[in-house]
């Protein structure tokens, strides 16, 4: 089950190119606020499994909004992947990686223009992103898949001289410009996935593939990291964690390559699906 925003309202997709308006299929049983449907996946996939009123209603992935426009939080995990650790100057960590906020005025979907700030030093970072569905508070690794609505794609894009500068690193500052984190097309549910800590992802600049990983080598796998997490945080549902991101970077290239305008980042994550940016 694919979960979405369509013109603002909570959408659900039975595949990649057809669902239903949530609340107007379900008779108002759900609402029309996509932030909704996060805590309640379990109910809303019994009712679509049962469903035979209307037909389902042709979409394009590019017609969609942010499957979560207006997270409580958005939690984000740096370095956890070795080799983007080394590519960034800093040993692989042992204890839980780094972790800063993002703001949620920087989400954004999965398609469309992305204006750069002034600097010239923007960066790329393909994340598999959780999206929780459950609170979460002192939750066991292996009960933290219980606890998630899904999984989507999304980009921690970062203005790298913001971020370095100052008497102290700026993270959460560089990495919130308006557009930074975007996300989607939709919210896959763990049932749909053959394996959620194996999934690969990578991502484009101009057609040249510039990061390929998987989820396998994450340092932290998802259950490990959003566990530790929950041991002092409190995630609510809608709540998002980026994971972290693989290496190939801009930032690590000899010389530095950073996004130009006019440029093309195209993103995808294995059972998910794809995104695509403009960047002017």
């Amino acid at each position: 089950m694919r979960l979405a925003s369509r013109r603002g309202r909570a959408f659900v997709l039975r595949d990649e190119s057809a669902g239903w308006d949530l609340r107007s299929a379900s008779g108002g049983r759900f609402p029309a606020d996509p932030m909704a449907m996060y805590a309640r996946v379990a109910e809303i996939r019994e009712w679509l499994a049962a469903y035979s009123g209307t037909v389902a209603e042709t979409v394009r992935p590019e017609e969609l909004d942010a499957p979560v426009p207006k997270p409580g939080a958005i939690v984000a995990i740096g370095l956890n992947y070795a080799e983007h650790a080394a590519e960034a100057g800093f040993e692989a960590p042992t204890e839980l990686p780094p972790v800063f906020a993002k703001f949620p005025s920087s989400i954004t979907g999965a398609y469309g223009e992305i204006v750069l700030p002034e600097g010239g030093t923007t960066d790329w970072e393909v994340e598999v992103v959780a999206v929780v569905g459950a609170p979460m508070h002192d939750v066991a690794p292996e009960d933290v898949f219980d606890h998630l609505a899904g999984l989507t794609i999304g980009q921690d894009i970062s203005e790298r001289t913001r971020q370095l500068s100052g008497p102290a690193p700026q993270f959460g500052l560089a990495k919130s410009h308006p557009g930074f984190s975007p996300i989607g097309p939709w919210v896959v549910t763990l049932d749909e996935l053959d394996d959620p800590n194996d999934l690969r992802l990578g991502c484009s600049v101009g057609g040249e593939v510039v990061q390929e990983g998987t989820t396998a080598k994450l340092l932290f796998s998802i259950p490990r990291a959003l566990s530790e997490l929950s041991k002092i945080l409190t995630l609510q549902p809608g709540d998002l964690v980026f994971t972290g991101t693989p290496d190939g970077v801009g930032m690590g290239m000899n010389p530095p390559r950073y996004l130009a305008s006019g440029e093309v980042l195209e993103t995808w994550v294995e059972g998910i699906g794809r995104m695509r940016h403009v960047f002017r």
